[in-house]
């Protein structure tokens, strides 16, 4: 097969892949699911897709269509070719405002496509947790829905037509045609014409009619996807109902890429809601009130009516992002009813407010209803979009388990359903999780399992079964809108019976004859506890760490918190850091996703001695910039920039470190031996020949700029200007970083000033560096013993009233965050984390408690624009900069929404990296920069940063600290 393969990649436009570090990140979605594929493909256009059918069908193998990859049930799974159109199928075709209606490829981001709308004040409705990243095609193959399809309808309804190619090769357009229409293409002689006539055939008896409207969900069930839809198609005229008009679309929707292969999409689209909006979250002590509530608060006319339980608000506590987002959540209730409504005018949403209200207030189901507006209506909705992958976050290895979590019963039957289901789960001793679109009916319930141990696979399966059972009893649907897949296609056949599933396989047959098209999802599907991520009753792998990640149980578990959900896929227009490589490069292997998936399997199934030492885990962490954008964005906090450093001392530990990785870890030695002739040093650096061939034998990219050593250290400015205010407001430390003393002396010179000028004791102690430079190279044994030496020096010199401040967020930050995994003395490391800063963290401290004010300051004006350090992202907020440099009476500061800038240290300095590097930079930071005018101010706080600011723009930045130190009267 690989000579074949190799003919294969040569004949494509596109990538293909069959590597097994591809196909092994590829072996698994957002499910509990693991199958290796053959290979991985990346078509580049329509002949690629066409020479990959044509492959599959005379190779006998298949195709397994994916777009992000955030399937919950294994429709992204399987032993053929994964087809992945998220690199080069996202373009916006064409746009019909009259006829509201948009023609998309399958690879177009479901938010990016309504920023793009949004000029033309329209929108595409469905709405889904993944929204950021989820892409069209695979929200058609899903029938996807979300928070809003009680008011907006789920993407079926929203399929105005598809451009698909058939599993012979062929083009066929699927659209909106009468019944003569489709009588005219039952006479084609081509494969399309075989598949009208052939359905015509299948669904025109009065017999198979009666049959699918007993057998199938309820039809006032709008979220249903349980098979293929044959009952959408049941109301044309040519098939026996009452209507003129039949669109093949509507099968094609939700049936997970096993009938056709989508290229082209035409939605119909809505005007955008009304911008006046309410939130009503109603509390609830408990979930039975909460259901109870769902029917009532259903008669009023909502956008979303979505539930919350004490499960998923208490994942949140402890979540860095999302904790913040818990301000409206009054004492610790069992659920939350989040009922949106909105309206054209402020009167009219303030009396339809007011009737939901009293509504609420006379069932007496509720004990608190907090009412939100604006803004905070996001960010209440980006608490319960996190959900799913919060749960991933339980430490250890019992999980929410995805497999009954997509049922959907008609809204009437909702609060009986859950009574009985809740039974159900008691008498297996399971508590479940309950995360739900309740205004439709649906609910995401998950057991707590450990699919690592082989009772609890047994148990999968008995609860799936059952809950199967008692769904059927309510004529519910077990997919709502995560789809069958996997996990609930073993069941389609007892949800629909014997007569209406031997259907749909025929269905399948029409389209797919050599089952070409993602075999085993709906159709034939193996059962649902076969090819788990994990074999059940393995013997956990023993890892031993130089770091320490008791945390998550080991470094394994860290790495499987990863559930594949994929927010490390949201491109750098939603915002945030993560994940700078893939934003670049739009290559699955560049995701946090991909590397924790490489981890799982090269430390599970690795059989060396040193696990670590695969050129696999080498390849697919080279890109990882270590910005900590996972830590805090990732939803189940994974924390590769850790679990990189660890790997890279492991694989040194067996293979080596190269010079070059040398002299950055060991940058701070260097620094001080070449300070002491900087002048020289500066000049070989800055001519073109010597610096040329520094760079040259370093492997360091020709276009850089080498950093130049200040003329002064800090060290020795402050020996000589060491002062001792009389009365100051407060005595603070300052960590003299290795950046800042040698590199940057003349921040830390405005620091002191800055400080002293605001009645600040300074002391600088000696101390070690940071390093930041070992624990980027994976030195983690030099690295300990710095952060041993510098908790020790500062455990009993440092206090709440006497705190470290730094100026070099990725330094000072090291005391927050790898001190806590490095040094041995936990107790004294986690004294220290808490009272180490950076300046601007402590000054908006002191200006809230009014010790520092604008009248300290000129009234100059001055427009600054702020780009913040990743690390300063992840672990410290870019607002506490950003208040420090507004306190100044005209200063007019903007925050840029950049990612990372791409430097990430030595990363951007290394030639093989340089291009993304400077793509990184090109996203977002770069464009902002180059727009501000002359006048304006360039801060970043941190020095690679300012260096690749430097480079990419010409544009110098300044350290938000000398701002406000030339600033002081």
């Amino acid at each position: 097969m690989n000579q074949n393969l190799q003919k294969l990649d040569q004949d494509l436009q596109g990538e293909l892949f069959y590597d097994a570090l591809w196909r092994r990140i590829f072996a698994t979605d957002a499910s509990v699911y693991r199958t290796i594929p053959l290979a991985v493909a990346y078509p580049k256009n329509l002949e690629d897709i066409k020479q990959l059918i044509s492959f599959a069908n005379k190779n006998n193998t298949s195709l397994i269509p994916r777009t992000a990859g955030t399937s919950l049930a294994g429709q992204c799974v399987g032993e053929g070719i994964v087809v992945d159109v998220s690199k080069y199928f996202t373009s916006i075709l064409e746009l019909d405002t009259e006829k509201k209606t948009v023609k998309v490829q399958p690879g177009v981001i479901r938010d990016d496509l309504n920023r793009y709308l949004q000029a033309h004040k329209l929108f595409f409705g469905p709405n889904t947790s993944t929204s950021n990243r989820c892409m069209i095609g695979g929200m058609v193959g899903n029938n996807s829905s979300g928070t809003t399809s009680i008011k907006y309808g789920t993407t079926r309804e929203k399929v105005v037509e598809m451009k698909v190619l058939l599993s012979d090769g062929s083009e066929a357009v699927f659209s909106e045609i009468s019944s003569e229409e489709f009588r005219k293409k039952m006479e084609l002689d081509s494969m399309e014409g075989e598949i009208y006539r052939k359905l015509y055939e299948e669904l025109k008896p009065e017999a198979v009619r009666d049959q699918i409207t007993a057998g199938f969900p309820k039809p006032e069930i709008h979220r249903r996807n349980t098979g293929y839809a044959v009952d959408e198609l049941l109301p044309a005229e040519v098939l026996g109902g009452s209507e003129d008009k039949i669109n093949i679309c509507k099968l094609l929707s939700g049936s997970e890429g096993t009938l056709a292969f989508t290229t082209e999409i035409t939605l119909q689209l809505d005007a955008l809601p009304p911008e006046n909006a309410v939130m009503i979250a109603a509390h609830f002590e408990s979930l039975e009130k909460c259901l109870q509530a769902v029917v009532p608060a259903m008669q009023h006319s909502l956008f979303t009516c979505e539930m919350m339980d004490k499960v998923i608000l208490d994942c949140t506590r402890n979540s860095l992002k999302y904790r913040e987002n818990r301000f409206f959540i009054e004492g610790d209730p069992a659920a939350i009813l989040m009922l949106e409504i909105r309206a054209s005018s402020e009167e009219e949403l303030t009396n339809r407010t007011a009737e939901l209200l009293k509504t609420l207030t006379d069932s007496g189901l509720a004990y608190a209803l907090p009412v939100l507006q604006n803004e905070t209506i996001d960010l209440a909705l980006e608490l319960r979009k996190a959900g799913l992958g919060l749960l991933g976050n339980i430490v250890g290895d019992r999980k929410a388990v995805a497999c009954i979590e997509d049922t959907a019963v008609a809204v009437e039957d909702l609060a009986a359903y859950i009574s009985e289901f809740s039974q159900l789960m008691l008498n297996y001793g399971q508590d479940a999780v309950y995360y739900a679109h309740a205004g439709a009916g649906e609910l995401h319930l998950r057991p707590i399992l450990n699919l690592k141990k082989e009772d609890d696979v047994v148990l999968f399966r008995k609860i799936t079964e059952e809950v199967a059972a008692l769904v059927k009893k309510y004529g519910g649907s077990m997919s709502g809108e995560h789809g069958d897949g996997r996990v609930r296609a073993e069941f389609i056949q007892l949800m629909i019976g014997e007569e209406n599933y031997n259907l749909l396989k025929r269905v399948k047959n029409i389209f797919d004859p050599n089952n070409i098209f993602n075999p085993g999802k709906i159709i034939d599907a193996p059962p649902m506890d076969e090819s788990l991520r994990y074999v059940p009753g393995r013997k956990e792998p023993e890892i031993e760490t130089i770091m320490d990640f008791s945390d998550s149980l080991g470094i394994l578990r860290g790495a499987e918190n990863c559930n594949g959900s994929g927010d490390c896929r949201k491109p750098a227009e939603a915002g945030g850091v993560m994940c700078p490589s893939y934003r670049a490069t739009r290559n699955e292997k560049d995701t946090t996703r991909a590397r924790a998936n490489a981890l799982r399997e090269f430390l599970t199934n690795s059989d060396k001695q040193n696990k670590f030492d695969h050129e696999e885990l080498k390849e697919v962490l080279d890109l990882c910039i270590s910005c900590k954008g996972c830590k805090s964005e990732c939803p189940s906090n994974v924390d590769m920039a850790a679990y990189k450093a660890e790997f890279q001392y492991q694989y040194n530990s067996t293979n080596g470190s190269s010079l070059r990785s040398k002299a950055f870890a060991f940058n701070a030695a260097l620094n001080k031996k070449t300070w002491r002739f900087s002048p020289f040093s500066n000049l070989m650096f800055s001519n073109a020949l010597t610096g040329g061939l520094i760079k040259k034998s370093m492997g360091i990219a020709p276009q850089r700029r080498l950093p130049a050593l200040s003329s002064q250290t800090l060290s020795s400015y402050y020996k000589k200007n060491e002062r001792k205010l009389t009365t100051p407001i407060k005595t603070v430390y300052l960590f003299n970083d290795e950046f800042t003393n040698y590199l940057d002396s003349e921040v830390g010179v405005a620091a002191i000033k800055l400080l002293e000028g605001l009645n600040y004791e300074v002391k600088i102690v000696k101390h070690p560096e940071s390093g930041r430079g070992f624990i980027s190279k994976g030195f983690l044994k030099e690295a300990k013993e710095v952060a041993n030496k510098n908790v020790s020096i500062f455990k009993d010199i440092i206090s709440e009233e006497r705190p470290l401040l730094g100026l070099e967020p990725s330094a000072i930050l090291s005391f927050r965050d790898e001190y806590l995994r490095l040094a041995d003395d936990k107790a004294a490391a986690m004294k220290v984390s808490k009272n180490a800063f950076l300046l601007e963290e402590f000054f908006k401290k002191e200006v809230i408690a009014g010790n520092i004010t604008a009248d300290s300051f000129s009234s100059e004006k001055k427009r600054i624009k702020l780009h913040g350090h990743c690390h300063q992202k992840a672990l410290a907020g870019v607002e506490n900069t950003f208040v420090m440099l507004n306190l100044p009476k005209n200063f007019e500061v903007t925050v840029i929404p950049s990612g990372c800038c791409g430097m990430a240290g030595s990363f951007g300095y290394e030639k093989e990296h340089y291009e993304v590097s400077m793509q990184i930079g090109e996203q977002t930071l770069f464009p902002a920069v180059r727009k501000a005018s002359a006048e304006t101010v360039i801060a970043a706080p941190g020095t690679s940063c300012r260096h690749q600011i430097y480079d990419g723009t010409g544009k110098k930045a300044l350290h938000p600290v000398v701002i406000m130190a030339a600033a002081l009267k």
